[in-house]
């Protein structure tokens, strides 16, 4: 296996590195100590490409292929924690979830926004006592023939508070166990949602960590990503994608 980069992507590793050491490395300690989220800094990470960078040009991204990305996640996570682990969640899980499995509506209203940075999202699996097992989730999202009403806290949630949409893991049906979990693009702005204070992770305290409390939040059928009961294998893939 040749493991040599190509020119294209030694461009983007550099251009990432310079980006980083020029863009980011200035006040990045300030930032960590003050808990001051990067505004600034990822509004110019969208410009430059960096927040969705696998996505099909179609929906506005790069197109760019895995290594590219991996190097360029690289160069940002040598200067700011905090920078990184925001442009992951919304490249690796939100922009990839979407854009994998998808409807071309949720695609072309979503997607495109989050590939260019124009908004960011979040990724809601953990929950206070579930972690990051997908098939002990206690947050529910029961069929209201209409909609789906939407109950439960999700923990530790990178983008909770900046995010404009989340991605949430919910139990519709119990007694089917892991086939009765679903995935829903959730907004952010919808009535009943309300975020808990901000939480500190060593080194990434600038990114905002936050609970997610859902209470009696209506979600539109439209909103669901997949068949029902896909919530499992999705969360599954695309933590593993």
């Amino acid at each position: 296996m040749d493991f040599t980069l190509s020119n294209e992507q030694k461009l983007i590793r550099n251009t990432a590195r310079n980006f980083a050491q020029n863009e980011l490395m200035p006040g990045v300690i300030e930032r960590d100590e003050k808990k001051e989220f990067p505004t600034k800094q990822i509004a110019k990470m969208a410009e430059m490409g960096f927040l969705g960078m696998m996505v099909d040009p179609k929906y506005g991204g790069g197109g760019m292929d895995t290594v590219s990305y991996v190097l360029a996640m690289e160069e940002i996570s040598k200067i700011d924690a905090s920078c990184s682990v925001i442009m992951s969640v919304n490249n690796s899980l939100v922009c990839w979830g979407i854009e994998k499995y998808g409807t071309e509506e949720q695609k072309d209203k979503y997607l495109k926004k989050l590939a260019t940075g124009e908004i960011i999202g979040a990724f809601c699996l953990s929950e206070p006592e579930a972690g990051s097992d997908a098939t002990s989730q206690k947050t529910t999202a029961i069929d209201k023939n209409d909609y789906y009403l939407l109950n439960g806290t999700k923990n530790w949630i990178t983008n909770g508070d900046s995010a404009s949409i989340y991605l949430v893991i919910a139990q519709t049906d119990i007694d089917k166990g892991h086939k009765g979990i679903n995935a829903f693009i959730v907004e952010k702005n919808t009535p009943g949602i309300s975020i808990g204070p901000k939480e500190n992770k060593l080194g990434i305290r600038s990114s905002d960590t936050t609970s997610i409390m859902f209470s009696d939040v209506k979600i539109p059928k439209k909103n669901r990503i997949g068949e029902d009961g896909f919530g499992f294998k999705f969360a599954m893939k695309t933590l593993s994608g």
